[in-house]
């Protein structure tokens, strides 16, 4: 054997031609290493990962702990001039010949196609990646002493590859020991790299940075270390990483799994571990996918794929991020999961990420759920004594946070979605039991209820029914804020409402806690009462606490509570009065259903913190509001009234309580003036106006000797509020109830009592001294208080109880016609003396003072307010009433009237005021007058100066005959009373008595003067106007007439009043010139003496003469003449008169109509070009009317509005604009004409065409080169369009018809509708005319350029020429762009075929004709081949079902057509052919052995086509589901199943139910599947399944046991096939046939045996549950392949949450007893 330098040489002289002829691949070879070094490996990085990686995959001895160690130091040890040096030491086995030989060449590694024995490197170029780093790399290994070089050797022109040997040099080795440690024999290999200068920090940074989770899927590698060797040794620098010690391995063959645990170390400067992470790594194995093979890993038969969960915080030791990918050595893939995915992943060229696109990655990727799903099975469930509370920890590690890189996310969406149907979350029992559930199975809770239940239990309240409320509770130590995010990402919602109101409810949590627990439940429900129990049945649960009648602490609801005849659950206000209401309202027999929360729930609110909110919801929902002691009084005060004795009750708690200060005084004083009463009969009386002291001790009962006051509610007060009572632990003697109502219910007795307002009878009898003092004690006290009553007073005053004397004669009389004369009152001695020796014929009655004693003078005041009089005022008033009274019985005769004449003149003679006596008569009718008796005021003396004012007024003169001349001696006296002496300006008289307005006709001037002066002086000018302004009294010049039909004549104005005859003028020849100072009572009366109002008068007769059509030729005239006049005067026409001038139409026109001057024009040299084609109004100025004189008032004609300049008229055009029927008759001329009119008008603000004018232009009166266009459709060619079209090719304006001119009216024709920017519309509506197919593209090339689209109803078609060159108009619809299929080249008219790729994207855009077929041509083509009948290609089938199933993904309508369309669909001939059949007829082959079998027996093809090769856009799968969705059912649902009769004479033998497999652990199994809460089965009927298994007789028979599939076809053909089924189960005889299982058969008859007997056994256990089958069979199958072992029975059943209750095992002791 040749020794390592012979082996060199070997391989320079023969692979490289060195000393030989030159290698002529040598350049090639060096531009690949090169292409791989630079591309491949783009970060310095690459050189480490590619040195580990090599370690890895070396082969080590058995007895060696595997290692790397490099060590960087600043020397150069190599002399090539290195700034330092990098050595790695590995303890393998070292370099074989083929190793050297390996890396001696390009891609020739030893690793190919060993992947299966463990390599993990694949690159091929490992070694030749330290040229990154070294220019002259150098190995050590097995004897082998070489280095190689970059750059090309002399010899061969080639680099990297040529190994060069390298001589002894004990330098270099006595460095390399002393850098190692001269005490350590050096390893195997050594590597020695002398560092590129620029590569010295990268290097020292990537070393630095090694983490240790680098070791965690190296399977050999579990030592790596980093140093520094620097000349300074204080400065250099350790750094390991190891993996120290691995445990808690377990095996799982069952899932070909294994777990264990690793933990990693961290080492720096120093001997001890800085930094440990545990890993719970788990492996497992997944068979490769046929679809996902690549040449890449060809002999793979498994993905290995591991999982690592980093137990603790990850180290983060030299790293920035934490890599969540490894393909054994970490790409730079941060996924955002909280696990590591280890596999042999495909990397991209730069080892940063995988290669997303290759199919074996994405297998991997696939298999990732599956193996997590595991892991996080095994760690939550396999630790039986693991605490719950530890195991949350472990679903940190979902990943809940979507991965920065979007193909991750399908594996995250698939470990939600299989979570989904784990059993897998722990539930809350409160037993030592684990129980675990689906995540939708389990729900939250809110935090605070958490502690509620905490106290709960704390309390001894069982908790143990708490998952049993329709739903699991998630473990209490899982519950928490931090796990939000991971049980959101696993589905687990909080609870329902319903379900706190069944827990609350079924756990007597509100009354079997403590008080400050039922605290915290009602602040529970407060805060979330509105978000989540408003609307759920918790108001209908005992909730609220409450107390009695029996006096003891019951519940009501929420809603019992608040509803409106519900309890009235209340609180006290104050909590010192908590005790005194409970107590109360039970003596009240909690009336109205009343009742107050406990004391000592009222006492644990007050001191809670949560107090408002409770308070606050307690008032919002529950509607318990807080009482204070008023509240409560004021409730019970109507609710007593029913029962005598609770109104006797109620007094005492008033006066309880106000003795206890609980009520204030104003508080007390309400509550009694609205408390019911119980009267002196014993009635409760509610209502009252006052309240009597009892009768027997009152004042008022000895006064009036009745209750008058019955009548207005006054209440006597019975005898049982003197008696002494005992309520509610309190007592009352003696009278202290009666003071209490005195003080504050106003109890009252006279004086302090209010009389009624009616009479008394007291007043109507001789009162006594005593009573009549007490009497007037009472008017004392009702005068002070300001309310004595109408009646009550009435009766007082009027009635005869007082007693006097009249001319010595005592007597009774009513106060108000009695005098009291204080002897002490001079003045009053004297005018009574006077009265009693004066002419007096009226006696006045005098207080007897005598019989009353000194005593009466206290009572003036008393006496003077019922009506007792003192004063000589009053006495001659006294006398004046009575004498009225006399004249009010009869007339007053002449020697009357002359008496109080006289007696008038007496007083003033006596120095006495007669004031008093005349206000007492003068008002009296008692004088007569012409016009009957009259009162004195207002009455007058007749003299000459009255003579006038007689003649328009019946005035009451003093009948002079009846008094005769001695009444005139009186006149002194008559003007005391009011009578009226001489005129002097009476001219208010006047006009009171005025006569009728019949009488004032024609009145003289005198008269008429009069009444003018009555209206100036008087201030009842109103009234003369009124009586005069409709008679005919005022003389004119046509006679009289009455004042609103005259007028007085101005002389500066007058002439206006000339235009038209007949206005009447007032004769001031007639009155005189004074007639001209009343200009205001005239005007008062309705004369026109303004300006104004002539002119008002005028507009009226001006508007009435228009309206009929009656102003004449001279009233025109007239009127423009004084129009011109009064132009030189200040008068000015009012703004109505000129309204009227300007609107009423009274100008005649040519048109022979009346209008208005403003809509008048008047004829100038202007309106000669517009005339022709215009009807216009102008001003009648032939000589058969106005004339030419009309002219001559051009200027007040323009003031009036008349149109006079053309600019002016321009409206009139608009409005009189009328074509002639011939467009051809309009000129050139006429059409500028026009435009210059329109030209003016759009210089207008605010302008506006009318409609008019706008519906005459849209006629076809301009000429294009498509003939006459409206504007609106037509437009002026633009020479910039010349490059994309002619002016021929459209509806554009005939410029050599109008002249260059037409173009500088284009604002104007703008203006009426020819627009520019509708050319592409005006384009495409005159496509059709074409006939040219040019001028059509033409058209179609501008309309693309223009980007038009047309408008939503427009008529649109496309052109399309066929081969004759003839042209057919065809709708959008009609048309795709493409058919890339080429299906529809009959059907649908393809564009692309006869216009340019440009113009597709137009007809796209613009006309909105479809890229492709659509879905429903699709359908309507498969309708033509069904008819057709012909077999269809692969290629027509794809196409068709492609578009279908893309189609169903987006709209559920697509599936209702095809179901609906489709009769036939596709099967595969055994030729290879297609062909439609009914769809009836056609079936999906969901099971393969029905398949078979149907395919072997049966000649028609009944299976549904599928493409032979799965296509990305054609899956398989999604192709059944849309033959499912559209009607085609599948095989197994199809066909009849009919189990075979065992034939004659086969031999059966019994067998024991055990050897058949039905025994203990079997029936325990199935117990326990029954027993699953979501099956919610009874145990009866539990057992009852099981006990049809147990009554079985087992028949065994080495015969095959057949069955039969039938399937009826729509043409009535029936298909059928036999099958061997193994195991038969006769339930209607209790019978369970089997074959022999052939054990020589091997693992395929086992499991066809296996699958038979499960299924047979769960369809007959299940039968009524088929959704149950399926699982309840694989368990059964899993058992039976496990020999129904007990201990692997009793995992099975842990692992899938199942168990067995006491009831079941008491059944499976009787069916299998112990022996």
């Amino acid at each position: 054997m040749a020794t390592p330098k012979q082996h060199i040489e070997h391989i320079r002289k023969n692979t490289f031609s060195i000393g030989g002829e030159k290698n002529p691949l040598a350049p090639m070879l060096d531009q690949a290493v090169k292409y791989l070094s630079a591309e491949l490996y783009a970060k310095d990085v690459h050189f480490l990962m590619e040195l580990i990686q090599n370690a890895e995959d070396n082969e080590y001895l058995e007895e060696v702990d595997p290692s790397l160690e490099f060590v960087i130091t600043s020397r150069d040890i190599t002399n090539t001039g290195a700034p330092a040096t990098l050595l790695m030491f590995n303890n393998e086995k070292g370099f074989s010949a083929k190793n050297i030989e390996s890396i001696c060449n390009v891609g020739n590694s030893t690793k190919k196609g060993n992947r299966k024995l463990g390599y993990i490197g694949e690159k091929g170029i490992g070694f030749k990646s330290v040229f990154l780093i070294a220019a002259q790399p150098y190995i050590f290994s097995n004897g082998y002493q070489i280095r190689f070089n970059e750059k090309p050797c002399p010899h061969c022109n080639l680099g990297y590859i040529v190994p060069e040997w390298v001589g002894d040099n004990p330098f270099l080795l006595s460095h390399i020991k002393q850098i190692y440690g001269s005490a350590s024999t050096l390893p195997t290999t050594t590597l020695v790299l002398p560092l590129k200068p620029d590569k010295v920090n990268p290097v020292k940074q990537q070393l630095s940075s090694i983490h240790p989770e680098i070791l965690l899927f190296l399977s050999k590698i579990k030592r790596l270390s980093v140093r520094e060797d620097n000349e300074d040794p204080s400065i250099n620098t350790v750094s390991a990483v190891a993996i120290t010690r691995e445990t808690n391995f377990v095996q799982r063959k069952n899932i070909d799994a294994e777990s264990y645990t690793l933990h990693l170390s961290a080492e720096e400067n120093g001997d001890e571990f800085e930094k440990e992470c545990s890993y719970y790594l788990w492996k497992q194995k997944f068979p490769v996918r046929q679809e996902n093979r690549v040449d890449l890993r060809m002999g793979v038969e498994d993905w290995v794929i591991t999982l690592a969960f980093p137990n603790g915080e990850r180290l983060h030791r030299g790293m920035k991020y934490s890599p969540g990918i490894y393909a054994f050595l970490p790409t730079e893939m941060v996924t955002n999961f909280p696990f590591i995915i280890q596999a042999d992943f495909i990397l991209a060229s730069s080892r940063e990420t995988i290669r997303w696109d290759n199919i074996w990655n994405q297998g991997i990727l696939d298999c990732v759920p599956s193996a997590f799903i595991e892991a996080l099975v095994s760690l939550v469930k396999t630790v039986d004594e693991a605490p719950l509370s530890s195991l949350p920890r472990m679903f940190r590690f979902l990943p809940v946070h979507k991965s920065p890189f979007e193909k991750l996310n399908p594996v995250r969406d698939s470990i939600e979605a299989k979570l989904a149907e784990k059993d897998i979350i722990p539930s809350e029992s409160y037993t030592e039991q684990k129980f675990f559930h689906k995540p939708r199975e389990v729900g939250r809770l809110m935090p605070d209820f958490w502690n509620i239940l905490k106290k709960t239990r704390e309390g001894g309240v069982s908790l143990h029914k708490l998952s049993s409320h329709g739903c699991y509770v998630l473990n209490f130590s899982f519950d928490k804020p931090e796990y939000d995010r991971i049980l959101d990402f696993l589905g687990v919602r909080p609870v329902s409402s319903e379900w706190y109101v069944k827990c609350i409810q079924g756990s007597n949590i509100a009354m079997g806690v403590s008080e400050a627990t039922y605290l915290e439940l009602l602040h529970f429900l407060a805060v979330n009462w509105q978000s989540e129990f408003h609307s759920t049945s918790m108001g209908s649960i005992p909730l609220i606490k409450y107390v009695g009648i029996d006096g003891r602490v019951s519940l009501c609801s929420v809603n019992e509570s608040s509803r409106q005849y519900g309890k009235n659950l209340r609180r006290s206000l104050q909590s010192t009065h908590v005790s005194w209401l409970i107590d109360w309202n039970r003596e009240f027999r909690c009336m109205s259903d009343l009742f107050f929360v406990p004391r000592t729930t009222q006492e644990a609110i007050c001191s809670s913190s949560n107090k408002e909110v409770v308070l606050k919801w307690l008032v919002d929902w529950v509607k318990v509001t807080a009482l204070s002691v008023y509240d409560f009084a004021d409730f019970y005060r109507d609710q007593v009234s029913c029962d005598r004795k609770l109104v006797i009750a109620y007094a005492h708690f008033l006066c309880h309580s106000s003795l206890k200060g609980y009520l204030q005084c104003t508080e007390v004083f309400s509550l009694c003036g609205k408390m019911p009463l119980v009267d002196s009969y014993g009635y409760v009386i509610k209502t009252r106006n006052a309240v009597l002291v009892p009768a027997s001790e009152s004042k008022w009962m000895q006064l009036i000797g009745s209750n008058p006051w019955r009548g207005e509610s006054y209440i006597e007060l019975g005898e049982d509020y003197l008696q002494p009572g005992y309520f509610a632990g309190t007592s009352m003697v003696g009278k202290q109830l009666v003071d209490f109502l005195k003080a504050f219910a106003e109890a009252t007795d006279i004086p302090h009592i209010s009389p009624p307002n009616a009479a008394i009878p007291t007043a109507s009898t001789q009162l006594t001294k005593k009573n009549a003092f007490l009497l007037l004690d009472w008017i004392r006290e009702l005068k002070r208080r300001n309310c004595i009553p109408e009646r009550f007073m009435a009766c007082i005053r009027e009635g005869n109880w007082l007693k006097i004397t009249m001319n010595g004669f005592p007597g009774y009389k009513p106060p108000s016609q009695s005098f009291l004369l204080p002897s002490s009152n001079r003045r009053s001695s004297n005018w009574g003396n006077i009265f009693q020796n004066g002419p007096v014929l009226v006696d006045i009655p005098l207080v007897d003072q005598v019989f009353y004693g000194h005593e009466i003078t206290g009572y003036w005041e008393e006496l003077r307010t019922v009506g007792v009089m003192f004063e000589y005022e009053e006495a001659c008033e006294f006398i004046g009433n009575h004498l009225m009274s006399l004249a009010a019985s009869s007339s007053l005769t002449k020697s009357n009237v002359i008496s109080i004449l006289n007696f008038i003149k007496f007083l003033r003679q006596n120095l006495l005021s007669p004031d008093k006596f005349i206000d007492s008569i003068k008002e009296g009718r008692w004088l007569r007058t012409c016009r009957g008796d009259r009162s004195p005021v207002g009455s007058v003396l007749y003299d000459q100066e009255w003579t006038t004012a007689r003649q328009i007024s019946d005035i009451p003169f003093i009948d002079q005959d009846f008094y005769s001349k001695d009444i005139l001696v009186f006149k002194p006296e008559l003007q005391l009373l009011g009578v009226v002496v001489g005129f002097n300006g009476s001219y208010q008289l006047v006009v009171d008595y005025l006569k009728l307005p019949s009488c004032l006709s024609n009145l003289t001037m005198e008269a008429f003067l009069l009444v003018l002066d009555c209206m100036c002086h008087s201030n009842s000018a109103h009234k003369l106007v009124d009586a005069l302004k409709s008679t005919k009294c005022l003389k004119t010049n046509l006679g009289y007439k009455c004042p609103g039909d005259c007028f007085l004549f101005h002389p500066e104005w007058g002439c206006l009043l000339k235009v038209f005859g007949g206005f009447p003028l007032v004769d001031s020849s007639f009155y005189g010139s004074n007639i001209i100072s009343h200009q205001k009572e005239l005007k008062d009366l309705g004369v026109k003496v303004d300006f104004e109002d002539a002119v008002k008068v005028f507009v009226q007769t001006f508007m009435k003469e228009a309206s009929l059509s009656s102003i004449t030729k001279d009233n025109v005239l007239s009127f423009l003449s004084c129009y011109r006049t009064l132009k030189e005067t200040p008068y000015r026409f009012p703004s109505d008169l000129k309204k009227c001038i300007r609107e009423v139409k009274w100008l005649r026109t040519r048109l022979g109509d009346l209008r208005s001057p403003s809509n008048c024009i008047l004829f100038g040299p202007e309106w000669e070009l517009i005339h022709p084609i215009t009807r216009l109004p102008f001003i009648d100025d032939s000589d058969k009317y106005y004339g030419i004189d009309i002219h001559q008032y051009q200027k007040e004609l323009k003031s009036m509005g008349v149109i006079i300049e053309f600019k002016a008229g321009v409206k009139f055009v608009a409005a009189g604009l009328c074509f002639p029927r011939d467009p051809w008759h309009i000129a050139p001329e006429n059409v500028l004409s026009l435009l210059q009119c329109i030209r003016v008008f759009l210089e207008e603000k605010d302008h506006s065409f009318p409609e008019a004018f706008l519906k005459n232009v849209s006629r076809g009166w301009l000429k294009t080169h498509a003939g006459f266009r409206s504007p609106g459709n037509c437009c002026l060619f633009n020479s910039q369009w010349s490059s994309h079209v002619r002016p021929t090719d459209g509806p554009f304006i005939d410029e050599d018809y109008y002249g260059f001119d037409i173009k500088l009216y284009s604002k104007e024709l703008s203006a009426i509708g020819v627009d520019g920017t509708k050319v592409c519309t005006l384009l495409a509506s005159h496509l059709d005319s074409h006939s040219e197919f040019d001028a059509i593209v033409r058209v179609y090339d501008f309309l693309r350029e223009n980007k038009w689209t047309p408008d939503s109803d427009a008529t649109i078609r496309i052109c399309i020429p066929d081969r004759l060159e003839n042209e057919m108009w065809v709708n959008p619809e009609e048309c795709v762009l493409h058919d890339k299929d080429g299906l529809f080249g009959l059907q649908l008219n393809v564009l692309e075929n006869h216009y340019e790729p440009k113009l597709l994207h137009f007809f796209s855009s613009s006309f909105n004709v479809r890229s492709n077929p659509s879905f429903d041509d699709y359908c309507k083509l498969w309708k033509v081949w069904e008819s057709l009948g012909r077999p269809l290609t692969q290629a027509e089938c794809c196409a068709f079902w492609k578009c279908a199933c893309a189609k169903m993904q987006r709209s559920s309508r697509a599936e209702r057509t095809l179901a609906d369309d489709l009769v036939k669909l596709p099967v595969l001939l055994s030729t290879g052919e297609i062909l439609l059949c009914s769809k009836s007829d056609v079936f999906i082959a969901d099971d393969l052995l029905l398949k078979d079998l149907f395919e072997k027996d049966s000649s028609r093809p009944i299976f549904v086509w599928c493409p032979q090769q799965n296509l990305p856009s054609l899956p398989r799968t999604r192709l059944l589901e849309v033959y499912k969705k559209i009607g085609v059912r599948t095989i197994s649902e199809s066909v009849l199943k009919e189990e075979l009769s065992l034939a004659d004479g086969v031999e059966l033998s019994q067998m024991d139910l055990r050897d058949a497999g039905i025994g203990e652990e079997l029936i325990r199994l199935i117990l326990g599947f029954l027993a699953n809460p979501s099956l919610d089965m009874e145990a009866t009927k539990r057992q009852g399944a099981v006990q049809c298994l147990l009554n079985l007789k087992v028949l065994e028979t080495m015969e095959p046991i057949t069955v039969s599939y039938s399937l009826s076809l729509s043409d009535g053909e029936v298909l059928k096939v036999e099958a061997s089924c193994m195991i038969r189960w006769d339930k209607g005889c209790s019978k369970f046939f089997t074959q022999k299982m052939d054990k020589a058969g091997g693992q395929k008859n086992l499991i066809e045996y296996a699958t038979s007997f499960s299924e047979v056994i769960a369809r007959g256990v299940l039968w009524d549950k088929e959704d149950q089958i399926k699982a309840l069979s694989e368990l059964i199958k899993l058992a039976f392949l496990l020999n129904f072992d007990e201990q692997a029975i009793k995992f099975l059943m842990k692992f899938n949450n199942l168990q067995t209750f006491l009831e079941d095992e008491e059944l499976l002791n009787a069916a299998f007893p112990s022996v």
